[in-house]
């Protein structure tokens, strides 16, 4: 079997993506120095950082696939997080440099050559983008990965400043008013900055540790309750690396139950809250308590030893 039928969807996404960056960063980089428009050469420059970002992108992956070991208990999962931040802040870069140059053409009154030429390759530009997107955003459905869907995100925005630089060329075609160019490129700029906040507060807060979603913890909390023999449970917490998701709680059980029968329920809860998300890696941990011991739980984690708070 040959590497590329080996490599997962994610993998072979970001090869698709970065290919199809170079292909347009050359396109565009050359027609847009040739004919001076600041919306076809901030467009080239956005696929160049497409093009380097898509890169890292497979990096990431990479090791993100890789299985704990002795270093990396939990994995490596959260080097996409750690991409995801990249990304967006190079993208918020390249929307800053399209507003420097956009106000730069404002002032100086450099004028637009090669319109029929510009107008063709960014005509050209949207059809690959548009098929590039739908195979991201099929990849990103299948697998739910932060990387391909900041990827996916990424070229989406690709796809309507693509879009803007077109009819910005077209405007200036048919009135001859250079201006409209730059006006187009102070759009995209600001455009381009403004979706990169959705990829770097998702990251960041991978990071963090934030909770899944409300409906995937309150459906792990009904599972836990709804199950006849837990009699209670506390101290539920999750987290996502991205790929993996992590779900620890403590649920209080028959004082006199045997171990085999604690956990022959544990296996039940762990097997319906795998069904919740079959896209992901899950790594559930639960803890057996024949009470409830919230009261001790909160005061280790406020840093007070247990004898203190069992003569409380």
């Amino acid at each position: 079997m040959s590497q590329a039928l080996k490599m997962s969807p994610q993998k072979r996404a970001t090869l698709v993506s970065s290919s199809v960056a170079t292909l347009l960063v050359i396109l565009k980089l050359v027609l847009g120095i040739a004919s001076g428009s600041v919306a076809v050469l901030a467009s080239a420059i956005d696929s160049l950082l497409d093009m380097l970002v898509s890169g890292f992108n497979f990096f990431a992956i990479k090791k993100s696939e890789e299985h704990p070991d002795d270093e990396y208990h939990y994995g490596k999962g959260k080097i996409q997080a750690i991409a995801a931040v990249i990304e967006g802040t190079i993208i918020t870069m390249s929307g800053i440099y399209i507003i420097y140059e956009a106000f730069k053409k404002l002032s100086s009154g450099s004028v637009t050559t090669l319109l029929t030429p510009s107008i063709v390759a960014m005509t050209l530009s949207i059809i690959i983008t548009y098929l590039l997107v739908k195979y991201l955003l099929k990849v990103a459905k299948e697998t739910d990965n932060l990387v391909i869907k900041a990827d996916a995100l990424h070229y989406t925005t690709d796809l309507w400043s693509n879009a803007a630089v077109l009819l910005a060329l077209g405007l200036v075609y048919m009135t001859g008013i250079d201006a409209i160019d730059a006006i187009f490129g102070l759009g995209i700029g600001f455009y381009i900055i403004y979706s990169a906040y959705e990829i770097i507060q998702e990251g960041i807060e991978i990071l963090l540790d934030r909770a899944l979603d409300a409906d995937m913890v309150e459906n792990i909390a009904k599972i836990l309750s709804n199950h006849p023999e837990i009699t209670s449970h506390h101290w539920l917490k999750t987290r996502t690396d991205g790929t993996t998701n992590f779900v620890e709680f403590h649920m209080v059980l028959r004082p006199n139950m045997l171990l085999l029968e604690a956990h022959r329920i544990a296996d039940q809860v762990e097997d319906q809250i795998f069904l919740l998300d079959t896209n992901k890696n899950w790594v559930i941990t639960p803890h057996f308590d024949p009470y409830d011991d919230e009261r001790m739980n909160v005061a280790m984690l406020n840093g007070e030893h247990l004898s203190r708070v069992a003569n409380k």
